[in-house]
């Protein structure tokens, strides 16, 4: 018999204003984290509130892989709860870090994920639930469309090496797809400059009134 699971939600005593999710999506090696990580300074600079949350950086932690649980929960938690990069970890990987960011999102943190988040569908949901909680400029989806040859020249970790040799399947953007947004708030060209692709992430956010102080 499944059990059911009985949870109620609790509502808070402090009623603080809302931040916003900055969502960073893009192939490998298209300068997504880079370019967060330059708009978390800035904002940082300027005595804004934010955080980057990195899609590896979350991989090592909340979203490990199996071969990272095994040793301290063994191997029958690992297979449950680990998460590789098939469709449907992909899938649990985004939905749990939108719940986080939109807890982030719910202190008044402005928070900047950095994640290939390759499925439309995927981004959708967690626009959603994130616009459902506050309003719908509360979720900036910001595409860096830097092209694949360009990626593959970067290759920072070494990874379209491998998916080309062989020696890694399912990477996205070799043999498996990647769905660009159809409609991102902010379109940064993946080629130019990282200080003037954080410039322009800054100024949307400026024009959309979501930099208070």
């Amino acid at each position: 018999m499944t059990e059911k699971t009985l949870v109620t939600w609790h509502e808070q005593s402090v009623d603080r204003p809302r931040g916003c999710v900055v969502w960073f999506t893009g192939l490998s090696g298209s300068g997504k984290s880079t370019v967060a990580n330059c708009v978390d300074l800035k904002l940082h600079e300027s005595k804004h509130r934010s955080f980057v949350l990195d899609g590896d950086n979350i991989r090592h932690g909340l979203n490990a892989s199996r071969e990272l649980l095994e040793p301290n929960h063994g191997l029958d938690f690992a297979k449950r709860f680990g998460l590789g990069f098939g469709p449907q970890d992909r899938e649990e990987n985004i939905r749990r870090i939108g719940c986080v960011a939109d807890i982030f999102c719910s202190s008044g943190m402005i928070t900047l994920t950095a994640f290939v988040s390759p499925y439309r569908s995927d981004r959708d949901r967690v626009r959603a639930m994130v616009i459902a909680n506050g309003n719908d400029s509360d979720f900036v989806e910001v595409f860096v469309d830097t092209p694949l040859e360009i990626c593959e020249q970067r290759d920072p970790k070494g990874l379209y090496a491998k998916a080309r040799a062989g020696e890694l399947t399912g990477f996205t953007g070799i043999d498996a797809p990647y769905e660009s947004p159809a409609n991102p708030e902010v379109h940064l060209d993946g080629s130019a400059p990282v200080e003037q692709l954080a410039d322009q992430v800054v100024q949307y956010l400026k024009s959309n009134d979501k930099l208070k102080g």
